[in-house]
């Protein structure tokens, strides 16, 4: 559920879920924690905060692309601790 708040006046129930699905149209893949309306005489300012995203972390060792270290076999697991982190300057 998206709480909305509405600043320097009010709104009907019915202005503040039109905003809201021009917001999720204008985002269709992103969920919306909440939505500031801030009144300002004849124009409105919208402001979002998006629902946290999860991802998986992918790095490329040995010359396979994986998440996570599962799967790999004794030897593969060997040689991720065994590399060598080179730092950017």
């Amino acid at each position: 559920m998206t709480q909305i708040n509405v600043i320097n006046g009010t709104l009907s129930k019915k202005e503040q879920e039109a905003y809201l699905k021009f917001a999720m149209e204008k985002y269709p893949n992103r969920a919306i924690r909440t939505m500031q309306i801030d009144l300002d005489g004849d124009y409105v300012n919208l402001s979002y905060e998006f629902e946290d995203v999860s991802f998986q972390r992918i790095r490329r060792i040995t010359g396979y692309l994986v998440g996570e270290l599962g799967r790999f076999n004794n030897a593969k697991r060997s040689e991720v601790e065994e590399r060598v982190v080179h730092g950017v300057n």
